[in-house]
């Protein structure tokens, strides 16, 4: 990990660098990347289509600023999920999603990513998004990685460690230096998921955040039918109180 170190503290300084003294008009840059679990996992879990329309009013949210919802500079959507271990799998960007209603965003996302994947494969997912993130240009933007998924890991074709647990093999290695801030929010894992992502995943500066399903389930009560979908004031508050939370970091 050492020459990740001098790469990014390389990167920083140039950031520095290139930065004019005083720029307080600039809007600061950050990354929004969503996986949507497509396995056959979590379609049992029968949280796929709530998560699904959450995702379509988180994205419908930030995109347009509501609340106290912040605008990221860059959007990608993805599916954590493949018909073997290590597919790679596309990623839609912002323009896929701007200027559409949250109806209109979770029918896009239903037909980009259908739950019809066998494999659960969150190491790929990680991966990818840290070459996006580098292809892109957008190293040293704030990075916020959100997972909707059971945060149950398949270790078809992998192996466990001594202590039997498979948490401890997903990998969020190549995500570590991509930001001074770099934030993984798992939503709608069970009780037992939750806590081995906070416990047995292996970080150093990622910050790790989760959201059990039975507290996901009760995004649906913050919404007001009788209001527009922009003016859900109720639901942008709880975006921010119980998914956006901002998590300090882990001592090194």
């Amino acid at each position: 990990m050492t020459w990740l170190r001098r790469v990014w503290a390389i990167a920083v300084a140039a950031g520095l660098a290139c930065t004019p003294t005083g720029d307080t008009t600039r809007q600061a840059r950050s990354t929004l990347v969503l996986g949507i679990d497509v396995s056959g996992s979590f379609r049992s879990t029968g949280n796929y289509e709530d998560a699904i329309d959450f995702a379509s009013h988180y994205l419908y949210g930030h995109l347009n600023g509501l609340g106290n919802l912040k605008v990221p500079s860059a959007v990608f959507v993805g599916s954590v999920g493949g018909a073997r271990p290590g597919e790679p799998k596309s990623f839609q960007p912002i323009h896929a999603f701007q200027g559409k209603t949250p109806d209109e965003i979770g029918q896009a996302l239903r037909e980009f990513f259908p739950p019809e994947d066998s494999f659960t494969d969150f190491n790929a997912f990680f991966d990818r998004v840290a070459t996006l993130v580098k292809r892109q240009g957008l190293i040293l933007a704030p990075l916020n990685v959100v997972v909707l998924s059971d945060g149950v890991p398949d270790n078809r074709g992998g192996t466990i460690d001594a202590d039997g647990s498979p948490y401890s093999q997903i990998d969020v290695a190549p995500l570590e230096y991509l930001s001074r801030s770099v934030t993984v929010r798992l939503l709608y894992g069970s009780p037992t998921s939750s806590v081995a992502w906070e416990r047995e995943i292996d970080t150093r500066r990622v910050r790790m955040w989760t959201v059990d399903a039975d507290v996901m389930n009760g995004w649906r009560e913050q919404l007001d039918t009788a209001l527009e979908s922009g003016v859900q004031d109720g639901l942008w508050t709880w975006i921010v109180d119980n998914v956006d939370f901002r998590v300090r970091s882990r001592r090194l």
